[in-house]
């Protein structure tokens, strides 16, 4: 029977050849033409009449040149670029269709008669069209009221039985983007999550499926998706008006426990609102501080420590661009405006293997993409500082800019006191920041930022002091395949301080130091499969330090001009990781990274006796290096490694192994971060720093993670740290080699989180217990510090409590409070004093031997919000914060003072006394 009908069907065939030679051809050519103008055309120079509705022919235009060519051809080559098929029956007239085609045969199997494949399966040759492709009736019970997308058009050429289906979810609101969105396919064992741009793809068979969406604070979805080739689909999901008290405590589910990189925190930007932070400022920064693992060296000190690492060992990044101060008025502020903020991670274990450059920790910042859909913003009106951000389409659904800015207006305040001193001082700051995000296609987009932050400060009458932060990047996004993507990045940093001395004496003088530094970077993703995912890449950054120069200030200044010769390096890396996926307990994240460093002329170097202190005496001579030419070369691989095994669905443990390189490098003599500190490239007498970490971890979620329990241990080694002799001038100094020493460091700790995500009262307690050492050893006694012996780092404090607590009185009101603990940091004391030629010397300790007080603080508040009306211009959130309830004199330095031939020690104090503080936000 099956044989008698391919002979029958091959006699149609053969008659159908016969009359395809008699129809007709013709020659016609259209430029962008509308394609409704184009069948008008091919009607008018033939005997085909076209069918179809016109709705499915509108904003369709066609461009081609045809040359004695069939219609059906013609037709073909038009359409391929759209939705639309044809169908030519035997009266000369053509049915357009959308999406689906016209069959006028079944096919050979239709009726269940098909032949047996061989054992190994059907090879692509061997599979037969797929026929026909049937829908359930729109107006069933399962389907009434959902949405029906068609994908792609049927063609029956196309022997695929899957296809891949890709797209951006995106809020409805606001525009923006929705990661962590889970995308399932009902009866199907399919699914995936969008990543952090919202963008999701998965692999669907062809035809029918019913696509379900759900998220956290996002109205679920259901939407019947015909596929028929691969295509593109985006979601528009409407937030849930249900779910919001959840929001701010539910993200990121499973999070903690799912990855494989050890040391991963993400600040949820939207919950720390309800942190009291000192005068009522939201902080990104100060808010990571609470979590284990982070310190500062004290309260009002700028720069952060990252399980025992220096400040100069963490890599600060907005939007790919490096921020070296991210701190206004030593520390007490944030530099990064919160309310432009969209994500904040921050890597203090296993580092991706794309970030390099320093050795402790990466804070990833992303500013949010401004809002495509309608004009938006929020603002904050503080005691010190106000706040705003605009968010404003450009072309709707496409492109929009973000534009926001803080400022304080100290300066009016202090002049406003009686205080004549007070008066006379000088404290203001400012940042403002620009973001243009722009949707090309489907397989492009462009971001741009721009950043800028300045402080100014006086603290005596005599001096001025700034410094400011400026960066700049461009990131193209972009879509190779349903399978890769790429993203090239560029981005400039720069940094400056400057300080204006103008005294009563002839030594007044303008300082000013720089550094800059510009990075390319180009980014890949290959989804190999759902087991394996790649990310590699290469990047190359230039630095370029002016270490620093000085002139007189005025015409009787006695002040000697001097500047001091500029640095130059480059580094540049090669990267790749892959996301493993061995089995449904075990994940491997395996990554390399190798680092290469240049330090550039045109510079000067001196080459110092070797077995010898390096000081005058023992310079044996200094060598001239051209501009670009190479001085000296450093690198090496950077393995990280880590890997997730589940106990239990919710219970894994984790370990990570990974070391690294840091080319740049802080000079300070200070306890804790100065604006002042200027950075050092490595060259031929400094080394590069170099760090070597293990960790290992237990993550437990209970009662469907309402509570989140972590205990991590580290370890971590370094080599080359700088530091500095005793009495060493840093700033200024064209030798500054002589100056400092390089050493040994270790650090060890453990971290214990304890959080809960829902109810009334949620919030975390976290617990670090560290220890952090520097060994400054030499045969010279002169590069020897505390007999060469490990001794604890400026930031070494053992403990570090902190506990942070939410409660909803309603949905409107609510109170939180923020107690911290932290053990005293180390000092150097004045054990004594002797007598020289008449004159009295102090004799000190052993460096870093004894400690200052604890630390400890609470900070509570009481916050109310505004009515939920969904229609209302704007929504509004009024926060009565105390800063330092208890009114504790927490010392931030030590100092001492010789009066009438005594030591007499001082405690200074940034804020000793209780802060009250009223800030109203507002959010339209």
């Amino acid at each position: 029977m099956k044989k008698s009908l391919q002979f029958i069907m091959l006699l149609v065939g053969m008659q159908l050849g016969m009359a395809q030679d008699a129809i007709p051809r013709i020659s016609v050519s259209f430029t962008n033409v509308e394609v409704l103008e184009a069948l008008n055309t091919i009607e008018e120079k033939t005997n085909y009449r076209f069918y179809y509705l016109e709705e499915w022919l509108e904003d369709v235009r066609v461009t081609g040149s045809y040359e004695n060519m069939q219609v059906s051809l013609i037709l073909d080559d038009l359409f391929k670029d759209t939705v639309l098929n044809f169908y030519i029956d035997a009266n000369n007239n053509i049915f357009l269709l959308q999406n689906n085609q016209i069959y006028d045969a079944l096919p050979d199997d239709f009726f269940g008669e098909e032949e047996q494949l061989a054992d190994d399966g059907p090879s692509y040759e061997d599979l037969e069209d797929l026929g026909p492709l049937f829908v359930t009736d729109e107006d069933s019970g399962v389907s009434r009221g959902m949405p029906v997308v068609k994908i792609g058009k049927e063609n029956r050429n196309n022997r695929q039985r899957t296809f891949t289906l890709s797209g951006k979810v995106t809020n409805l609101r606001n525009g923006q983007p929705i990661p962590d969105l889970a995308i399932l396919v009902e009866g199907q064992d399919i699914g995936t999550s969008t990543n952090s741009n919202g963008n999701y793809s998965l692999q669907l068979p062809v035809g029918e499926n019913i696509i379900r969406t759900q998220g956290l604070g996002i109205q679920d979805s259901r939407t019947k998706i015909i596929l028929y080739n691969n295509g593109t689909y985006n979601f528009d999901l409407s937030e849930s008006v249900q779910a919001l008290d959840e929001v701010v405590v539910q993200g990121n589910l499973d999070r903690n426990v799912e990855t494989a990189l050890t040391g991963v925190t993400l600040i949820e930007v939207e919950k720390i609102k309800n942190i009291p932070l000192v005068l009522g400022e939201r902080d990104i920064l100060k808010a990571a501080v609470t979590l284990p693992g982070i310190t500062t060296a004290g309260e009002g000190s700028a720069g952060y420590n990252v399980r025992g690492g220096r400040t100069d060992q963490n890599l600060i990044l907005l939007d790919n661009g490096v921020i070296y101060n991210p701190s206004h008025f030593f520390g007490i502020f944030s530099a990064i405006n919160p309310f432009s903020t969209g994500t904040a991670e921050i890597y203090k274990g296993n580092i991706p293997a794309e970030f390099g450059g320093r050795l402790s920790s990466v804070f990833d910042i992303t500013t949010k993409d401004g809002n495509t859909q309608k004009f938006s913003g929020e603002a904050s009106i503080g005691p010190v500082t106000s706040n705003i951000v605009l968010e404003t389409p450009i072309v709707k659904d496409k492109s929009a800019l973000l534009v926001g800015g803080r400022a304080t207006y100290s300066d009016w305040i202090l002049r406003t006191l009686d205080d004549e001193q007070l008066n006379n001082s000088t404290a203001s700051f400012f940042d403002v920041v620009a973001k243009y995000n722009h949707t090309i296609d489907d397989k492009n987009e462009i971001k741009a930022t721009g950043y800028f932050s300045r402080d100014k400060f006086s603290i005596t009458s005599d001096s001025i002091f700034d410094y400011s932060n400026r960066l700049v990047s461009l990131k193209w996004d972009h879509k190779f395949s349903e399978k890769t993507t790429g993203s090239v990045i560029l981005s400039n940093s720069e940094y400056k301080f400057g300080i204006e001395f103008d005294g009563e004496s002839n030594d007044d003088f303008d300082l000013g130091y720089k550094n800059n530094e510009t990075e390319v970077k180009l980014k890949m993703k290959y989804l190999h499969s759902d087991k394996h995912k790649f990310d590699f890449g290469l990047s190359s950054k230039l630095y370029v330090v002016n270490p620093g120069d000085i002139v007189p200030l005025g015409a009787e200044s006695d002040v000697t001009s001097l500047v001091i010769p500029e640095e130059r390096g480059l580094e540049s890396a090669i990267f790749a990781s892959d996301s493993y996926e061995v089995n449904d307990k075990l994940l491997i994240d395996v990554g390399l990274r190798y680092s290469f460093y240049a330090a550039l002329g045109a510079s000067s170097q001196r080459i110092y006796q070797d077995n010898a202190p390096r000081n005058s005496g023992t310079l044996v001579e200094t060598q001239d290096f051209d501009k670009n030419e190479v001085i000296e070369t450093y690198g090496g691989p950077e393995a990280r490694i880590s890997a997730r095994y589940f106990l239990a669905p919710d219970f894994s443990v984790k370990a990570s192994l990974n070391n690294a390189y840091q080319y740049i490098h802080t000079l300070s003599s200070n306890t804790t971060v100065s604006p002042t500190d200027t950075w050092k490239l490595s060259d031929l007498n400094i080394e590069p720093q170099e760090a070597y970490q293990a960790s290992l971890g237990f993550y437990k979620n209970f009662e469907g993670n309402k509570y989140e329990l972590s205990l991590e241990g580290y370890y971590k080694q370094q080599k080359n740290l700088l530091d500095y002799k005793v009495g060493a001038q840093l700033l200024l100094n064209e030798a500054i080699e002589t100056e400092v020493i390089q050493g040994d460091g270790k650090a060890y700790g453990i971290e214990f989180l304890m959080k809960k995500n829902e109810g009334k009262l949620n919030g975390w307690i976290g617990y670090t217990y560290s220890r952090s050492f520097v060994k400054l050893d030499s045969p010279f006694g002169e590069e020897r510090v505390n007999n060469g012996e490990f001794f604890p780092s400026n930031f070494d404090k053992p403990h570090d409590i902190s506990m942070v607590a939410n409660y909803k009185f309603t949905r409107r009101f609510s109170a939180s409070a923020n107690f911290v603990y932290q053990t005293g940091r180390p000092v150097t004391f004045p054990i004594g004093s002797f007598s020289f030629n008449n004159s009295e010397f102090v004799f000190y300790s052993d460096r870093n031997k004894f400690r200052i007080p604890d630390y400890y603080r609470l900070d509570l508040s009481f916050n109310m919000e505004g009515n939920h009306k969904i229609k209302k211009f704007a929504h509004s959130f009024w926060s009565f914060s105390i800063y330092n309830v208890l009114g504790r004199n927490n010392p931030y330095s030590v100092f001492f003072v010789t009066e009438d031939g005594d030591i007499k020690a001082f405690q200074s104090s940034i804020f000793a006394i209780p802060v009250p503080t009223i800030t109203y936000n507002f959010k339209f």
